[in-house]
């Protein structure tokens, strides 16, 4: 399959931008953290649907989702 495909109605693709930390003891407590956030766009004939926008990414609420502190 050709990753030089078009961005044509019925395609859905995942932007992954992300941040991952040295397990280093340079980083102090932070060492070894990753953090990512995605979003899932779904190309319509209308333009564009981003289908996560709905999901949490401040971390208050994303602590209260999973359960932590």
């Amino acid at each position: 399959m050709s990753h030089d495909r078009p961005l044509e109605p019925g395609v859905v693709l995942t932007i992954e931008p992300g941040l991952y930390i040295p397990d280093d003891e340079a980083f102090g407590p932070f060492a070894g953290i990753g953090v990512r956030i995605e979003d899932d766009v779904a190309i319509t004939e209308r333009g564009r649907e981003v289908l996560s926008k709905d999901v949490p990414v401040a971390p208050d609420e994303v602590e209260a989702l999973v359960g932590g502190s």
